[in-house]
């Protein structure tokens, strides 16, 4: 029997998808930027459910204005019910790459109205991003990648090969717009695409896109065991809005980092890396009486802290 083709792949990959995470949702949206991973999205999602294209343009190029207007057309024609172009306000916060997510993903949040967004990540965006979780020393989490399912956000194709949307867009007579800066080799996950994962793929003898994606799986279902074990020791050693330290101190490093995590995050930290929730480790199993750590919060004209009085990790504020 002859294998089905690229398209006829992701519909069955997608429709799956669909039926285990999405059942009884009657509409959903797709990020589009015109490229041929999302291309292939759109074109399969518009197939089986009413669709709405969010086009998110970050105004950060020449001409920008004419490619999502050029992925709103492609859009209509794969046949979305709807297509939207979204202006981006792009910051400075955390360099270009991290500024630009931050801003598509805000526009798209804006948009979505209680849809489920679908987003076109795939096999080896998830390496690229457990690859840079590992560069960066960022923790498990990092190295655990993008989740499938991050409500509203959907990845359906985070087992299916860049090199499979390409065919499919192939195979559709699509022409797929090429972002320069996947290319560019001033930005680390650029030359991650094109230096570094074929290097290890050649080194290896392939298959390493698949291990890394396996190994981030792997490791998402080991932080969730941990994660509920910690939400049920956060509640024992809570003291009102602090933690208590011996009891603390008590649990397992792996559990007792996310007790703090998920402390800290309640009580307003944003952005947190793995190296400040050391530092306020530290506070729990190396105390000498040293002042508090201070950890990122949307905070403008103050800055907050972690301290330890009286035996309890507490949250306090001071001016910039």
């Amino acid at each position: 029997m002859d294998r089905p083709g690229a398209v006829a792949q992701l519909h069955r990959v997608v429709s799956r998808f669909a039926d285990r995470h999405l059942p009884g949702r009657d509409r959903w949206c797709v990020a589009l930027s015109g490229g041929a991973d999302s291309l292939a999205l759109t074109a399969v999602a518009a197939g089986l459910r009413p669709t709405t294209a969010l086009i998110v343009d970050h105004g950060l190029q020449p001409g920008s204005a004419d490619v999502a207007a050029a992925a709103r057309d492609q859009a209509l024609r794969l046949g979305c019910i709807d297509a939207l172009v979204l202006s981006a306000v792009v910051g400075t916060a955390g360099g270009p790459e991290a500024a630009a997510r931050t801003a598509r993903y805000t526009a798209l949040r804006d948009a979505h109205r209680g849809a489920p967004v679908l987003i076109a990540h795939t096999l080896d965006d998830q390496a690229e991003t457990v690859l840079l979780g590992l560069g960066r020393g960022s923790g498990p989490r990092s190295v655990a990648g993008m989740r499938a399912c991050d409500p509203p956000w959907y990845r359906p194709l985070l087992e299916v090969p860049r090199s499979q949307t390409a065919a499919a867009c192939a195979e559709l007579g699509l022409r797929p717009w090429t972002d320069p800066h996947n290319s560019d080799p001033r930005y680390t996950r650029s030359r991650l695409r094109h230096e570094v994962l074929p290097l290890l793929e050649d080194v290896l003898a392939g298959g390493v896109a698949e291990a890394l994606a396996t190994t981030a799986a792997a490791l998402r279902e080991d932080n969730d065991a941990l994660d509920d074990l910690a939400a049920r020791a956060g509640r024992d050693v809570a003291v009102g809005d602090g933690l208590d330290t011996a009891g603390l101190a008590r649990l397992p490093t792996a559990v007792r980092r996310r007790v703090i995590r998920a402390w800290l995050l309640a009580g307003g930290a944003r952005g947190l890396t793995d190296l400040q929730i050391r530092a306020v480790d530290t506070l729990v199993i190396d105390w000498r009486g040293q002042g508090g750590v201070a950890v990122p919060s949307p905070l403008t004209r103050r800055r907050l802290f972690a301290v330890r009085r009286n035996g309890v990790l507490g949250l306090t504020q001071e001016p910039v």
